[in-house]
């Protein structure tokens, strides 16, 4: 899918993008915003921009002057290579970081995201009724899906969080057996999945 580059998306990467390559840009914007976007994707997007690093094959190009330079915070690269060694230590926590537990909301679909874990960037996310359901059940088996019984997916009571496969969403689907009404949409829940073990024989 597509990504939509927010205005603070647009703006970090023109902010960060003079002097380091693409895939040091791809890296940081990832990091930065919890996203897993491709160095082609970036690229393109420098280019909608209108924006070069300035630098080619991992240098300067000759007679460049760095956007920064003079200004406070501005180090040569001599000053730089004394100094990188303590400017990330192991196990800095970045300003952005989200301890796990945290919730978000999923821009593509609205749906409510929770930390699990850190370090594998939109992997560390898991979709709320998914992660209340396999507290309680146990790991969702591949294939599968919760969907919601009232289709309110803000209910994320146990007894609303439905385990069906995707061939039984798509029966429930194409049969219109998910309503608005919890107890309507379980018995289609339970319909799928006969006819879908009928077809299967």
């Amino acid at each position: 899918m597509r990504h939509i580059y927010s205005d603070e998306e647009h703006q970090f990467i023109i902010d960060n993008v003079e002097g380091i390559t693409l895939k040091e840009l791809t890296k940081r914007f990832n990091e930065k915003f919890n996203l897993n976007v491709t160095e082609n994707a970036i690229a393109n997007r420098k280019n909608i921009l209108g924006l070069r690093s300035g630098i080619v094959g991992g240098q300067f190009q000759k007679g460049h002057i760095p956007a920064n330079k003079g200004k406070k915070g501005y180090m040569t690269p001599e000053q730089y290579e004394k100094c990188k060694a303590t400017m990330f230590k192991k196990g800095n926590i970045p300003a952005n970081h989200r301890p796990i537990g945290s919730e978000r909301i999923d821009k593509r679909d609205g749906s409510i995201l929770v930390k699990v874990k850190d370090g594998q960037l939109q992997k560390n996310w898991m979709s709320k009724s998914r992660y209340i359901y396999e507290q309680a059940h146990g790991k969702i088996p591949a294939g599968h899906k919760v969907i919601f019984a009232d289709g309110d997916h803000s209910n994320f009571d146990l007894d609303n969080l439905i385990l069906v496969s995707n061939a039984e969403e798509l029966i429930m689907n194409q049969r219109k057996l998910i309503s608005k009404e919890a107890e309507f949409t379980k018995t289609g829940a339970v319909i799928a999945k006969v006819l879908n073990k009928a077809k299967k024989r």
